[in-house]
């Protein structure tokens, strides 16, 4: 008897309402859940994506720093030659060979590091985009369930 007093003033359509309310509840607590595990995701993904760079921006700097290093050598062992020149004709053969071997190792490390750059961007990116499909591939899927009036788990 007491199970029936609370409903006993309710009107007639309480039922519909109350079950209403629950479906409601219940899907707004799966949409909660998805949310968080879709937030979860997210914050991998860019933590990753983070690390990735982060090594290759460092690998990157590293690598100008070795070129920085050699360039600076080669100056001084040019200077040293050049110390070393008796004649003028000396002079016009020793600076053209250095000119011409500065400009091949100049074409060699902007290779090396627009392919370093490339191999970087290219790291950073993929999981990204992995990561983005993914998620819109699964909202594709959750939105065709719910089209068909079926609750995705």
């Amino acid at each position: 008897m007491t199970e029936t007093m609370p409903h006993a003033f309710a009107p007639p359509n309480y039922e519909t309402f109350r079950e209403t309310a629950e479906k409601a509840v219940a899907e707004a607590k799966n949409t909660y859940e998805k949310a968080k595990v879709a937030s979860e995701q997210a914050t991998d993904l860019l933590k990753e994506t983070y690390a990735t760079a982060a090594k290759g921006a460092t690998d990157y700097n590293l690598k100008i720093i070795e070129f920085a290093r050699a360039n600076t050598n080669t100056a001084f062992d040019f200077a040293q030659d050049l110390m070393k020149v008796k004649h003028p004709s000396e002079l016009v053969e020793l600076s053209t060979a250095h000119v011409q071997k500065r400009f091949e190792t100049m074409i060699a490390q902007t290779k090396e590091l627009t392919e370093l750059a490339q191999k970087v961007t290219t790291e950073t990116t993929a999981p990204l985009k992995a990561g983005v499909t993914k998620a819109k591939d699964r909202s594709k899927l959750d939105l065709s369930d719910t089209r068909q009036g079926r609750t995705v788990q």
